[in-house]
């Protein structure tokens, strides 16, 4: 009962092919090629070099993103603010118009 029972591979059925026959090839050696002795070498990766200009618009692109994105979470902030300010005087005026029929039965 707790031993796993494993299932049986199944035969083959149908028309199967003979396993096809390899024959050993000769292996003939190569003549080693030598490199050619005047090999240039990889160029190297190029130095990035700031200049005063794109210094300064990199530091201005920098600020410039950091007040678009400081613009928009202010923005989402204060809506999540003003919509909670208006449920919350909704609620109020619910509550008094309930509060107020309930006083004049």
């Amino acid at each position: 009962m707790f031993r796993p029972k494993l299932p049986t591979m199944p035969q083959p059925t149908g028309l199967t092919t003979p396993p096809a026959v390899i024959r050993p090839t000769t292996i003939t050696p190569a003549t080693p090629v030598l490199p050619p002795t005047s090999v240039a070498p990889a160029p190297s990766r190029t130095v990035v070099q700031l200049t005063p200009g794109a210094a300064l618009a990199l530091v201005g692109g920098g600020t410039a993103v950091v007040l678009v994105v400081g613009a928009v979470l202010v923005s989402l902030l204060l809506a999540v603010a003003v919509t909670g300010a208006s449920v919350a005087v909704c609620a109020v005026v619910v509550r008094s118009l309930l509060a107020s029929d309930a006083k004049r039965r």
